[in-house]
């Protein structure tokens, strides 16, 4: 079944910081927790998780030849970031596209639809294919 990550955006963080005002933490808690608690009971989702807004890294690879360069984040502009994800696994974009329109965010948001591609999709007599194949044997993940 193909998996799919739904990336929450911010578009206008302005827009979006005055809607979570209005809103009190419990409520979005619960709010999101219900949506949660569908996704797993949907049997969908593979990974949820926010990201921290505070701490961010960032590894920058310039120019050939040159080693990489570590800087404090953020990267780019805010609207750029994303501030957390789930990976679900579903029969079709169209389904994709359905969940994340359940997702309880706040105007100034998106929520991006991204297709993960299976292992399955490479060429199979690769050695390092091979090599990916036999760990997540190993860990459960086929």
């Amino acid at each position: 079944m193909p998996k799919y990550m739904l990336i929450w955006r911010t578009i206008d963080e302005d827009k979006q910081n005055a809607a979570m005002a209005e809103i009190p933490f419990e409520q979005m808690l619960e709010k999101m927790g219900k949506l949660n608690d569908e996704l797993i009971k949907a049997g969908v989702v593979l990974a949820m998780e926010g990201l921290d807004p505070e701490e961010h890294t960032v590894v920058t690879y310039a120019d050939a030849g040159e080693p990489p360069v570590v800087t404090d984040g953020p990267y780019g502009e805010t609207k750029e970031l994303f501030g957390g994800f789930y990976l679900i696994s579903v029969g079709s974009k169209e389904e994709a596209v359905e969940w994340a329109k359940r997702l309880s965010y706040f105007p100034g948001s998106a929520v991006e639809i991204r297709r993960v591609p299976t292992i399955d999709e490479f060429p199979q007599d690769n050695p390092w294919i091979q090599k990916e194949l036999d760990w997540r044997t190993k860990t459960g993940q086929l």
